[in-house]
């Protein structure tokens, strides 16, 4: 979904820079970036949590729990 934002003409020019500095394809590529970059995220999430999570135990699987998810 495509959403407006409305910004000032010196901001655009900031993100103008942002998106020719960064060679980016679009405004929202930029801006996703120096996002990224902003909240230490990796560029790709698969496997970010390698070494965090333990395997799941066949007793943990949850249609054999008697718990009712509803």
């Amino acid at each position: 979904m495509a959403t407006t934002v409305q910004v000032k003409d010196d901001t655009m020019r900031l993100l103008d820079a942002l998106k020719e500095a960064s060679e980016a394809k679009s405004y929202d590529e930029a801006l996703r970036m120096l996002l990224a970059e902003k909240f230490g995220l990796p560029a790709q999430m698969f496997g970010v949590d390698r070494g965090k999570v333990s395997s799941f135990k066949e007793e943990e699987r949850v249609e054999d729990r008697d718990v009712s998810l509803r």
